[in-house]
């Protein structure tokens, strides 16, 4: 089934795992900037917080779900898969929403200061 992943292409460590991502998945999954993308503000907004990935029937994967869901379309999947175990998956979430909290906060500050600088 293809799939759009939606990522924060402003953010250095989104971009560097879109590289590596990009050149391993199948042709099943489309990468997008989601500051290139056709969507509102309020759903930007929600898409720069967390992973989105969208599927053609147009349910969604959101947060480590988008995230394991994205490597599964790499040989490399089997890896990430252990990550929705339960027992794992609570403590791989907590961790994951924890990391996507900091980056945006950190992203935040960079822009800010970025925008006073100009």
């Amino acid at each position: 089934m293809k799939a759009f992943l939606y990522y924060d292409g402003y953010c250095h460590w989104c971009r560097r795992e879109m590289r590596w991502l990009s050149r391993i998945k199948s042709a099943e999954l489309t990468l997008v900037d989601v500051h290139e993308a056709s969507v509102s503000d309020y759903q930007r907004q929600q898409m720069l917080r967390q992973l989105h990935l969208q599927y053609d029937d147009q349910s969604w994967a959101i947060g480590l779900e988008a995230n394991v869901a994205a490597w599964g379309y790499t040989p490399l999947g089997f890896l990430w898969r252990p990550l929705l175990w339960p027992g794992i998956r609570t403590f791989a979430n907590w961790a994951y929403q924890r990391w996507a909290s900091r980056r945006v906060d950190r992203c935040d500050w960079i822009e800010a200061r970025v925008n006073d600088e100009h």
